[in-house]
């Protein structure tokens, strides 16, 4: 037996797909067609009821974001409203003269139980609800609404820079980038259709005016004139349909504008509106104990209503007492317990033992040392969000640099300040700063429309200004152009910096056979061939040490074996060898400078000093000491002079010099200016042009 089929257009996600249309073309309908009272009440009951789910939805929303379907939702549900009216009108001006009862259950309900059957009591409830939705709610909501269209934009270049930074650092993937970028769009295109939609609950307010107006006016005409009622029983039947009907369509209607202004006026966390009020507003005893006395007070004045305030305060103090002593246990709870662990860790230390070998700890190559208040960014338990950045920048390292880094030890150290840390090579501190947990480090990247209060530091990694300011100030920061992050990202910022800097004192012996055996499985005769038939797999090391101290990334390993391959036989030294694998990487090592550039802009040597530098070179030696002090002080001042020219002019300070001297003065000029790259003529493909902007060593 064949089982029913769904067409495929009335299955899965399609068939969500159909509500919002269907839902449109049913409230065109009813604005055209006539419905009966009972169709009536099902659809006042169903607004009734969406204006409360989109309030609750609203509440436990933790971030606006969460909510973003909410300014076509507020579209919809005014557009119901509005249909309803007009639906709600024809009948109410059709059968009005029948009895309060013409256009629904619902509208009667709220005209005899709400107002009690009064019409004059209706109209100034009404007028009331109309104004606190108009005046209040509405206005104030559009108000924040506006604002933060305005600020979202604002920010949105320093968001993503924050990104950028982020991805650079090796912090994110491209996937997460990617998701952060549509995050930033998204907040943006959010606040600034909330901006707009704020006016469809003005427009609504208004309408709800005109319309009962129209309703009062209109059935007076009709009930006088074409069903010969007398004025005051007009005036009463009909005001009072016109009335329930307003207060049907207005209730919702303000209970969504509330929605709409908490929405916007949120301040995004990781808790819902509810948890943020019971957890803020309640939560010091003093306030709850003033406010006890002042209420308290007040009820023991002559003439005032004594037992309502003596209850109230009599409930605020309790309250105050009861938080009071539960955070005194707290308290006494973690004070036994030190002595208890003290001591349970005196029972359980060993005896005094002999040393032994098992006493020498092997010193990590890698390590990062954190103050006690810096613990939660690296503590699994408490979600250490540095945990997963160190794993991010490890892999992006490995993808650029071309080799997997020691994995980074972490511990914590009591002899640092609370909020410090040092990053240490092989036992050795390299690095050092201070990252305050819970805010954040504004950056000045040189654009900024402004200064932040705060405490005014420089970003550990680059050396830039920078402020340390509070995590409400983060938004304001980003419109003025800082360039935003957290704690963490400060760590591990810093942290990437260094590793990319010392990448030659990473590479060891271990991780270079890694690199062979990687490269072996899909060349295993290439590796057999150089090592260790041709190379020790030391001066293979000292070779790729020599790259990766010059910047020079070593993921092409295939070239480089092939290079070393062809040249072991004939040359053993080193430093040769790196000469004739820069020669071969020559187009990657400019690209890596010049990226998609066909112009080469450098600096090059006057050929007086050149020739000078290569009679040195030949009478001492590779290692240039016998370099007249005189002539290296001139040769280290106007390079530097040189390269701070290039930079002004938004260039990477590049040094073109003949082949048998650019080890020599990569080695001599690297300590002075380490942004400036040396490159010998022979690594310049033949495509690329060059372009000389500045000439080193003019010696007129």
């Amino acid at each position: 037996m064949n089982s029913l089929k769904l067409p495929a257009w009335l299955s899965g996600s399609n068939s969500k797909a159909l509500a919002a249309p269907i839902l449109i073309i049913m409230m065109l309908a009813m604005m055209v067609l006539p419905l009966p009272a009972f169709v009536l009440d099902m659809f006042f009951s169903f607004n009734l009821a969406l204006s409360i789910i989109i309030l609750l939805t609203s509440l436990y929303t933790v971030k606006p974001l969460d909510f973003m379907a909410f300014p076509a939702v507020l579209l919809v549900s005014t557009m119901l409203r509005l249909s309803l009216n007009v639906a709600s009108t024809r009948v109410v001006l059709t059968h009005g003269h029948t009895g309060p009862d013409a256009a629904g259950k619902v509208i009667e309900a709220f005209g005899h139980f709400l107002i009690g059957g009064n019409y004059t009591v209706g109209i100034v409830v009404f007028v009331i609800l109309t104004i606190i939705n108009f005046v209040v709610v509405t206005k104030g909501a559009g108000r924040i609404a506006e604002v933060g269209a305005r600020f979202a934009l604002d920010a949105m270049p320093g968001k993503q820079m924050a990104i950028d930074a982020d991805l650079n650092a090796g912090l994110i993937g491209e996937a997460e980038a990617r998701s952060r970028r549509q995050q930033v769009s998204q907040e943006a295109e959010f606040y600034g259709s909330m901006d707009g939609a704020s006016k469809y609950v003005k427009g609504d307010a208004v309408a709800g005016i005109i319309v009962t107006i129209v309703n009062v006016v209109g059935g007076l005409v009709v009930g006088m004139i074409q069903h010969s009622m007398a004025f005051g029983d007009a005036l009463e039947n009909y005001t009072l349909l016109a009335i329930g009907d307003g207060l049907v369509a207005q209730i919702p209607s303000l209970v969504i504008s509330v929605a709409a202004g908490i929405i916007v006026s949120r301040v995004a966390s990781d808790e819902d509106i509810g948890n943020q009020l019971i957890s803020q507003l309640f939560a010091k005893p003093q306030v709850m104990y003033i406010t006890a006395a002042i209420v308290g007070g007040m009820g023991i004045i002559p003439g005032m209503p004594h037992i309502p305030f003596i209850f109230l305060a009599s409930l605020l103090a309790g309250g105050a007492y009861m938080m009071t002593q539960r955070a005194k246990q707290a308290a006494d709870m973690a004070d036994q317990q030190a002595p208890d662990a003290a001591a349970a860790a005196a029972t359980a230390a060993p005896e005094t033992e002999e040393a032994t070998w098992q006493d020498i700890v092997p010193v990590d190559t890698l390590g990062l040392e954190v103050g006690y208040r810096l613990i939660p960014l690296v503590d699994k338990g408490q979600g250490g969000e540095l945990l997963r950045r160190i794993k991010g920048i490890r892999k992006k390292f490995a993808q650029e640099v071309g080799f997997l880094s020691p994995p980074v030890h972490i511990r914590d150290n009591l002899e640092l300040k609370p909020s410090a840390y040092r990053i240490t090579l092989k036992g050795v501190e390299v690095g050092s700063g201070e990252a305050h947990n819970g805010q954040f480090l504004a950056i000045n990247p040189g654009m900024v429309s402004g200064t932040l209060p705060g405490a005014p530091t420089t970003d550990p990694a680059f050396g830039l200004p920078a402020v340390w300011i509070e995590a409400g100030m983060r938004e304001q920061a980003q419109a003025m152009g800082y360039t935003v992050v957290d704690a963490g990202t400060v760590v591990a910022t810093h942290l990437n910096h260094l590793i990319t800097t010392h990448a030659a004192e990473l590479l060891g012996r271990q991780e270079v056979q890694q690199l062979l055996d990687h490269l072996g499985k899909e060349s295993p005769k290439l590796v057999e061939d150089l090592v260790p038939k041709l190379l020790p797999i030391s001066s293979l090391q000292k070779v790729l040490q020599n790259l990766l101290a010059e910047g020079v990334h070593i993921r092409d390993m295939r070239t480089i074996i092939e290079t070393l391959a062809e040249y072991a036989p004939h040359l053993q030294d080193p430093n040769e060898l790196t000469a004739q694998v820069r020669i071969a990487l020559g187009r990657a090592i400019v690209q890596q400078i010049f990226a998609s550039s066909n112009e080469l802009a450098v600096m090059t040597l006057d050929n007086r000093l050149e020739r000078l530098l290569m009679q040195a070179l030949q009478t001492s030696g590779p290692d240039g000491a016998g370099i007249e002090p005189g002539l290296a002080d001139t040769l280290a001042m106007q390079t530097a002079n040189a390269a701070r020219q290039q930079e002004q002019m938004g260039l990477t300070p590049v040094l073109l010099v003949p082949g048998p001297l650019r080890p020599l003065l990569s080695r001599f000029l690297r300590r002075a200016i380490p942004q400036l790259k040396v490159l010998s003529h022979n690594e310049v493909p033949e495509t690329k042009t060059i372009k000389v902007t500045s000439l080193v060593g003019n010696m007129a």
